[in-house]
C-alpha cells in the first residue's frame, strides 16, 4: 500500500511512524513533510494549500490512500477535490469541516441538537459585542469564529480584558479573516479533555482520551499556543464518562451533521470540559489533534491504517472493534522555538539526543539548511514522547530528553501531566 500524508508537522510524523508500524511494507510519501518523515518515506515540496498540485501528485504516484493532517486544506475543500477525481482520501468534506472551521456553525448546530456546550452569542460588531458582555459576567471567553491556529481564544478575567480582546479581534483584526466574527461564551469550570473518534459518517469508534497543555509556561501560565504537550491516558476519562460523551456528544453531532447535509467521515476531535453537570463541548476539530496524536500513536496497539483505509475507501466501521491500547502511559513534551508563539525565530541549528528505548522524537518545525544541518523552521520544533509504566516515569523520561534537545532560545514546559500527578493517580 502507498499512503500520502498531507502536512508537515509533528502530528503527520506521528501518523507516518504509526503507519509504518502497522505495516512495515507501507510506502509513505508526504507533502510537504519534514526531515523526520523523510526518514520514513519520500517528501515532496508541495504546500498544503496547493490542492490541485496535491491531487496531481496523488494521481502521479498512484497512492492508495491520502490522509489530510491540518485543518486549512480541509477548509479549502481538499477532500471534495480528491473525491471528484476518484482519489481515496481520509478527512471530512469542506461542508462537514465547518464543525471546526466555523465556530458559529458548530455552536448553532450544537444548540439545535441539544448537545451540551457553553451558552454563547455571535457578533461581528465590536460595540454590539461589548454591550453583550453584561449577559455573561466574568470570567468570560472570547473566541475568533474562524481558524486561528489554536490561538484565537481569550479567557478574560474582567470586562476590561474582554473589551480589549473584542477590539483586538474585531477592530484590529489580529487574527485576520478568522476574527471577522467572534463568539462570546460563558466560562465553564472544570478540567479539559481531548477525545478522538473515527467515523464513517454513521458509526464512531472512540480513541483513548488525552489531556493537552495549551499555555506556554509551567503551571498553565503565559499565552495560548497550539499545544505545548499532552499525555494519555487520564484518570478523569472513566469508561462511564467516555460512554456519556459518545452517547450525548459524538453520536448526536454526527447525526446533526448528516441532517445538515454534511455527513462527517474522518476523525472528529471533541475538546471537552468536564463540569459538575458532566462533559460539555468546548470546541470540535475536524482532524487529528497536535500534540495529542504524538502521545496516542505510541500507545495504540491495533492498526490505525486499517481503520483509516476502510473509511477512506467508503467502508463501514460497523464490524470494527474499538482500537486496542497498550497498558502504559505516554507523555509528550513540545520543544518550541525562540519567540513562539508570536515572533518565531528560525534557522537555529538543532542537536538531537541519541535514540533511547521508550522515547520517540517527532519532527514538526524542522528543516535542512544548505550545509544539511537540522535547523528550526517553525514555532513548535519537535515533540518528545516517552512511554513508561507510570505517568511519573513517562513524564520524567519525556522531560529529560526534551531538555537534551539543543538549539538557541528553546522553550519547553517541565510539568506535562501536572494535574494528574497532583491528583496522585498512578495511570497505567
Amino acid at each position: 500500500m502507498k499512503v500520502m500524508i498531507v502536512g508537515g508537522g509533528g502530528r503527520e510524523h506521528a501518523l507516518a511512524w504509526k503507519f509504518r508500524r502497522d505495516d512495515p511494507n507501507v510506502e509513505i510519501i508526504a507533502a510537504p513533510g519534514n526531515p523526520g518523515i523523510a526518514a520514513l518515506g519520500k517528501c515532496f515540496p508541495i504546500a498544503t494549500d496547493k490542492l490541485k498540485d496535491l491531487a496531481d501528485l496523488a494521481e502521479e504516484e498512484q497512492v492508495d490512500l491520502t490522509i489530510v493532517g491540518p485543518e486549512t486544506p480541509l477548509e479549502a475543500g481538499i477532500v471534495n477535490l480528491f473525491q471528484t477525481r476518484g482519489l481515496p482520501v481520509f478527512g471530512p468534506t469542506r461542508e462537514a469541516a465547518r464543525i471546526e472551521t466555523s465556530k458559529r456553525f458548530a455552536k448553532e448546530l450544537m444548540v439545535r441538537a441539544g448537545i451540551p456546550t457553553a451558552r454563547a452569542s455571535q457578533h461581528a460588531d465590536a460595540k454590539e459585542a461589548k454591550a453583550a458582555l453584561g449577559d455573561f459576567g466574568s470570567p468570560v471567553v472570547i473566541k475568533a469564529s474562524g481558524l486561528a491556529a489554536g490561538k484565537g481564544v481569550v479567557v478574560a478575567q474582567s470586562a476590561v480584558e474582554a473589551e480589549r480582546a473584542i477590539d483586538a479581534m474585531l477592530s484590529d483584526r489580529v487574527f485576520g479573516a478568522a476574527g471577522r466574527e467572534i463568539l462570546i461564551e460563558e466560562f465553564m469550570e472544570g478540567e479539559e479533555l481531548s477525545l478522538f473518534a473515527i467515523s464513517d459518517g454513521h458509526q464512531a469508534l472512540p480513541f483513548l482520551a488525552a489531556q493537552d497543555h495549551k499555555r506556554l509556561l509551567d503551571g498553565d501560565f503565559g499565552p495560548n499556543t497550539g499545544g505545548m504537550g499532552a499525555y494519555a491516558p487520564t484518570s478523569i476519562a472513566t469508561p462511564e464518562l467516555v460512554s456519556t460523551a459518545m452517547s450525548k456528544i459524538i453520536r448526536p453531532t454526527l447525526a446533526a451533521l448528516r441532517d445538515a447535509g454534511s455527513t462527517f467521515k474522518g476523525l472528529l476531535y471533541a475538546g471537552l470540559m468536564i463540569t459538575p453537570e458532566g462533559p460539555k463541548v468546548v470546541e470540535f476539530n475536524c482532524r487529528f489533534g497536535d500534540p495529542e496524536t504524538q502521545a496516542l500513536m505510541p500507545l495504540m496497539e491495533s492498526s490505525l491504517l486499517e481503520l483509516v483505509a476502510s473509511v477512506a475507501g467508503g467502508g463501514s466501521l460497523s464490524q470494527s472493534r474499538r482500537p486496542d491500547w497498550k497498558p502504559m502511559t505516554a507523555v509528550t513534551t513540545v520543544v518550541a522555538a525562540a519567540g513562539y508563539p508570536s515572533n518565531v525565530r528560525t534557522g537555529d541549528v538543532i542537536h538531537l539526543p541519541p535514540p533511547s528505548e521508550g522515547v520517540e522524537i517527532f519532527h514538526a518545525g524542522t528543516a535542512r539548511n544548505g550545509s544539511n544541518e537540522l535547523v528550526t523552521a517553525g514555532g513548535r520544533v519537535v515533540s518528545v514522547t516517552a512511554v513508561a509504566s507510570s505517568l511519573f516515569e513517562a513524564s520524567e523520561l519525556s522531560r529529560s530528553h526534551a531538555e537534551d534537545v539543543a538549539f538557541k532560545g528553546k522553550q519547553l514546559r517541565h510539568d506535562i501531566g501536572w494535574r494528574e500527578l497532583t491528583r496522585g493517580a498512578r495511570v497505567t
